[in-house]
């Protein structure tokens, strides 16, 4: 009995010993972030009318993992709102895990204004924890403060 136990001790040293360089390995080589990490880039077309109450609709294209999605947006906002005005938003969309997740409806609280021309930006957040934050130039005359809820929907 003790020669059994003396080879299973001398068995399990060599299995760590074996073993060590791998963990050591596997613990110095930085991971590579993975599609979940990675922020997607984001542009968007929205025109938007609004007194008091707003609708808007447009488009965009979702840049993530090296590929392009098309997207159509809509929306309504309520606040402090008057106003037409075409945007072109440019920013980043995290908290992607598959580009279904991009898809939903998003609540933001976003400000700007434009008499002929000015600039704006939103903070966006959905159900499924993607975040986009977006900003860029707008023309028209409007001046808005407000809540709004925006449906992306992704296009086939």
């Amino acid at each position: 009995m003790p020669q059994n136990r003396e080879r299973r001790i001398a068995a399990l040293r060599s299995f760590v010993v074996r073993l060590a360089p791998i963990a050591l390995l596997v613990l110095i080589v930085p991971v590579t972030p993975s599609l979940a990490q990675a922020a997607g880039h984001v542009r968007l077309k929205i025109t938007k009318a609004s007194l008091f109450v707003g609708g808007g609709v447009g488009s965009g294209v979702l840049t993530y993992g090296g590929r392009d999605y098309p997207f159509r947006i809509s929306g309504l906002s309520l606040g402090v709102a008057a106003g037409a005005s075409v945007s072109r938003l440019e920013g980043l969309a995290t908290g992607i895990r598959h580009v279904a997740d991009f898809a939903g409806t998003y609540d933001s609280v976003g400000g700007g204004g434009a008499f002929v021309g000015g600039f704006g930006g939103v903070q966006l957040r959905n159900e499924k924890g993607v975040r986009i934050a977006l900003q860029g130039p707008r023309a028209g005359i409007e001046f808005a403060g407000n809540l709004s809820q925006i449906t992306i929907s992704l296009r086939k």
